[in-house]
C-alpha cells in the first residue's frame, strides 16, 4: 500500500507536467520503477516519468523494435541514476576537500605590511627612447628584443632587460665613450611590458586572463579592473594568490566575491610584482 500511495503521490505532483499520465497504466510491477517513484529525488522521478511515457508509446507502436527501446530503457534507468549520484557525491567531496584546503591559507587583506619601494625595471617589449646629448644622428627610439638586447648605430647587442632607465643610461655612456667625447645619454621608457618575473598573472575563471605590468601602489581592485572582474562561473571567495616571499612560494586566500559584489573594501589587498592570481570554476 505504501508503494502505491507514493507513486500516486508522485504522479499527482506531475499530472501538471505531463497530462498523458492521466491515461497511462503505470507497470507497478517493475522493479526499477518502483525504485525511482519512491525516491525523495524530484529530479529522478521527473526522469522516471518521462521514460514511463515513451515505454507506454513504444508498448502502443506497432513496430516491434520500439518495445524492446522502451524496456531497455526502464532496465538502464536506475543504473544511470546511481552513477549521477555518485558524481554528485564525488563532487561535494572535492568542493569539500577544495574548501578545507583554501580556508588553511591566510587571508591577504589581513597582509598590512608596507609595500617595499619598487623601480621600474626594463623588460622585453618595452619601447625606450635614447637621447645622447649634441648628437642627434645616434639618438632614436628602439624596442627592446625578446632576447631582452637593444641595438643603436654605434653599440650592438646590449643587455638592456633587468635594468632601470639609469643603469641602461650610465652603460651606454660607457659604451659611447669609445666614438663621443663625455656623452650624456638620457633613457625613458615609452612602452611598458616589464620583465616577466615582476609582471602580475591573472589565470583561471577571469573575465580576460592575462599578465599585467605591475605599477606602484597596485591594489587587488586594480587588477580587477584590467582584467574585467570574473565569470560567471568563477568561485570568487576561493581564489587565491601565489606569492614569492623571501624567496619562498606562499599561497593567500583571496574574497573577490565580497570586494566585486558586495563592495567589501576590507577584501581589499596590495599587489606586489610577481604575484600570481588564481581564479577557480565554481563547483555548482
Amino acid at each position: 500500500m505504501r508503494s502505491l500511495s507514493s507513486i500516486w503521490a508522485v504522479r499527482s505532483l506531475f499530472d501538471h507536467t505531463h497530462p498523458a499520465i492521466k491515461n497511462i497504466k503505470l507497470p507497478y510491477d517493475n522493479f526499477y520503477v518502483y525504485g525511482i517513484l519512491t525516491s525523495r529525488n524530484r529530479s529522478a522521478i521527473r526522469v522516471a516519468l518521462n521514460i514511463i511515457i515513451t515505454y507506454h508509446l513504444c508498448r502502443t507502436c506497432p513496430q516491434q523494435p520500439f518495445i524492446q527501446q522502451g524496456e531497455d530503457q526502464l532496465k538502464s534507468l536506475q543504473q544511470t541514476l546511481v552513477r549521477r549520484a555518485a558524481g554528485v557525491a564525488l563532487a561535494g567531496v572535492m568542493l569539500a576537500l577544495t574548501a578545507c584546503a583554501t580556508t588553511d591559507y591566510p587571508s591577504l587583506a589581513a597582509d598590512r605590511t608596507q609595500v617595499p619601494q619598487h623601480e621600474y625595471l626594463i623588460g622585453p617589449g618595452d619601447t625606450i627612447n635614447i637621447t645622447v646629448w649634441r648628437n642627434p644622428e645616434v639618438s632614436l627610439t628602439v624596442p627592446v628584443r625578446p632576447d631582452g638586447k637593444i641595438t643603436t648605430p654605434l653599440v650592438q647587442d646590449m643587455n638592456a632587460s633587468g635594468k632601470t632607465a639609469t643603469q641602461l643610461a650610465r652603460d651606454l655612456e660607457k659604451s659611447l665613450e669609445k666614438y663621443i667625447q663625455q656623452p650624456i645619454v638620457t633613457v625613458i621608457v615609452t612602452g611598458f611590458v616589464g620583465p616577466y618575473s615582476e609582471q602580475i598573472r591573472v589565470i583561471g575563471q577571469a573575465t580576460k586572463p592575462q599578465a599585467l605590468p605591475y605599477r606602484e601602489n597596485m591594489s587587488l581592485m586594480d587588477v580587477l579592473i584590467a582584467v574585467g572582474g570574473i565569470t560567471e562561473f568563477a568561485s570568487g571567495n576561493k581564489a587565491v594568490l601565489i606569492r614569492n616571499v623571501d624567496g619562498k612560494q606562499q599561497t593567500f586566500a583571496l574574497r573577490l566575491n565580497d570586494l566585486i559584489k558586495r563592495g567589501d573594501l576590507s577584501a581589499n589587498a596590495s599587489m606586489r610584482p610577481g604575484d600570481v592570481l588564481v581564479i577557480p570554476e565554481s563547483f555548482f
